[in-house]
């Protein structure tokens, strides 16, 4: 056989999805997009459209708490979809990225009284939610191969800005959380125990928040890479569905 036969006879670098794999993808990415574009309305009807007089009864945390928790959580399937190969995710990168969002709304804000309060909550909050706006919308546009140039510039560039605000209110969120953990034993594991093992909830908050020292950078370099790599890449801007670095 010729090396040219041998070359033609090659499978192609990418397979392409399943009419069904597309499917199911572009209903989640949709279903987020409308999640999380209800999560931002949430936020400006309570900052902008409603009086102190509503804010002084009802708090940030239950006026959104319902929606946040599902569409944050329902992140975690991303990491399902890298892991079995739906996208070119990597699912280490995503694992980090979607975990430390949960960690904050599960770990921190539902676990604390202190968290629901933080000054922190209505940031990571309002850069989450024009980020997965974005985002979610370019990957569904992406699976049926309409993204509009904006959509793809918005993707690899507002992160400049929301990344560092996102993980600022994380942070603070964290931080409201650990003064409370400091001075009440909550979800710790004290010894004598019939698990002989300890566990302190108050340790473990700060080491995930001196975890974001050496991770965010790398996670923030790694977009700046992919920005680079679409919008400097003249065709590559039109890579294949869900090829990022999330």
């Amino acid at each position: 056989m010729s090396a040219k036969a041998v070359k033609s006879s090659k499978p192609s670098a990418s397979k392409e999805p399943s009419a069904v794999t597309k499917l199911y993808l572009f209903a989640y990415n949709a279903g987020q997009v409308v999640g999380w574009s209800y999560i931002l309305w949430q936020l400006a009807n309570y900052y902008l459209l409603q009086g102190p007089e509503f804010r002084a009864k009802v708090t940030l945390w239950e006026y959104t708490r319902l929606a946040v928790i599902i569409f944050q959580n329902a992140a975690f399937v991303e990491i399902l979809n890298a892991s079995f190969g739906l996208v070119k995710s990597n699912p280490v990168v995503t694992g980090f990225q979607v975990f430390s969002r949960m960690m904050v709304v599960v770990g921190v804000v539902m676990a604390t009284p202190t968290g629901k309060v933080s000054p922190g909550l209505p940031i990571a909050l309002l850069a989450w939610a024009i980020t997965e706006i974005i985002r979610y919308g370019y990957y569904a546009l992406n699976i049926i191969k309409v993204v509009p140039h904006f959509v793809v510039f918005l993707r690899y560039t507002t992160f400049i800005a929301l990344y560092p605000i996102g993980v600022t209110g994380e942070l603070l969120c964290f931080w409201w959380a650990q003064s409370y953990a400091r001075e009440n034993s909550v979800w710790s594991v004290v010894m004598p125990n019939k698990w002989n093992a300890t566990f302190s909830y108050f340790g473990f908050l700060w080491i995930v928040m001196l975890g974001y020292i050496p991770i965010f950078p790398q996670l923030y370099l790694h977009m700046f890479a992919q920005r680079r790599k679409i919008l400097g890449g003249g065709s590559a801007s039109c890579a294949s569905p869900q090829k990022k670095g999330n």
